[in-house]
């Protein structure tokens, strides 16, 4: 087991105590900080006590590191990313690309690293979940047409968008709404009437058509322990509150709005799902199995696998794969091939495949990120 060294990425949405308060450091920070990542992604990869990236202690011996199953199905490098997110203000509204999607869109992309009108950074598709720590709020998956039609029915300029929406063309609506010639006033208008969360999204992102887009969406909100499932293609925002998010290890996003960052509206209906959908809230289901203490979050991402632990009930890990486990809440010790180690709030290692089972105990919870066991 290795003990990671985490970076923390500062957006304009994240918090000044959150993230800080997770990990025992002062706080408020004089930066927002956002997302804590724990991986080998080479943007912002996690690091061992000698100061060495995550990534090249898995390039040096990928089979001790991820295995042989995970690197026949995803290559030699981690394939998912762990991160806690510290959500103070919304974040754009977006969809991630499925790997077909991913690498064809990468494959053609032009512009360079670096750019920010750049749509795709890697070649991965970005499934992703994200479990509450605290109340979470957010926007996901497209709702019914015809309430959509009714929530926007509020809003006379907007009568041929309600029109497409009462006709079931959800495409078309979002199309009309992404290509709104004068947004400032309708916006505004919308702002006016529209309920909550809509209106405060006016008032932030004045003139930005992502608010009314939003209004096409599911509104969620988790209660800590329930999760949020994202599979590629699904818009989405999230609104405020801390989670720990799991995805797959890419970096790609397209948006929609909620945001001065660049928009491609060809290539983000391209990429966007426009089925009706739920949002997808999944509850911890308890197991039977061999992990005893384990609470799975099921998804049907092949890339990874979301799952709690309990410390007090003592739970052992099977060697199978790579696994990154995060202490999320009061301490435990990981024992393995007669090693120990210790971790508090915030403090995470990554096991890699190589070695015996990973004992787990103390009074704490543990997040586990592994790959997906086949039964």
């Amino acid at each position: 087991m290795q003990l990671l060294d985490n970076p923390i990425q500062e957006y304009a949405w994240g918090s000044h105590t959150v993230l800080a308060g997770f990990l025992g450091r002062p706080v408020p920070t004089e930066a927002p900080q956002a997302e804590l990542w724990i991986g080998a992604h080479p943007a912002a990869p996690s690091r061992l006590p000698s100061g060495q990236a995550l990534g090249a202690l898995i390039d040096a011996d990928p089979e001790a590191a991820l295995g042989p199953a995970s690197i026949a199905a995803f290559g030699p490098r981690l394939p998912f990313l762990l991160k806690v997110l510290a959500v103070a203000e919304p974040l754009s509204l977006q969809v991630h690309p499925d790997r077909e999607q991913a690498e064809r869109g990468f494959a053609a992309e032009r512009r360079p690293a670096g750019d920010p009108a750049r749509n795709y950074k890697d070649s991965w598709p970005k499934p992703e979940i994200l479990c509450a720590l605290t109340d979470f709020h957010a926007l996901c998956g497209l709702r019914d047409p015809a309430e959509s039609a009714e929530l926007l029915g509020r809003i006379p300029a907007l009568a041929p968008v309600t029109a497409l929406l009462a006709a079931g063309d959800l495409r078309a609506a979002f199309e009309a709404l992404l290509t709104w010639p004068n947004p400032k006033d309708v916006v505004a208008e919308a702002g006016a009437v529209a309920p909550e969360p809509y209106a405060s999204l006016a008032a932030r992102y004045p003139g930005d058509m992502g608010v009314i887009v939003a209004m096409l969406l599911n509104e969620v909100r988790l209660r800590p322990g329930q999760a949020l499932y994202v599979p590629p293609r699904r818009p989405h925002a999230y609104l405020s509150g801390t989670g720990v998010e799991l995805m797959a290890g890419s970096d790609n996003v397209l948006r929609a709005g909620l945001t001065p960052k660049h928009v491609d509206v060809p290539e983000l209906l391209s990429v966007a799902s426009f089925e009706p959908s739920p949002p997808g809230v999944v509850e911890p289901e308890g197991r039977t199995g061999p992990v005893r203490g384990e609470d799975v979050y099921a998804t049907p991402a092949p890339e990874f696998r979301l799952s709690r632990l309990d410390a007090a009930r003592a739970p052992v890990l099977p060697a199978a794969g790579p696994q990154l486990l995060l202490c999320a809440e009061g301490s435990v010790r990981l024992r393995r091939d007669g090693r120990e180690t210790e971790l508090s709030r915030g403090d995470a290692v990554f096991a890699g495949h190589r070695g015996g089972p990973v004992e787990v105990t103390g009074s704490g919870t543990v997040f586990r990120a592994s790959l997906p066991v086949r039964e």
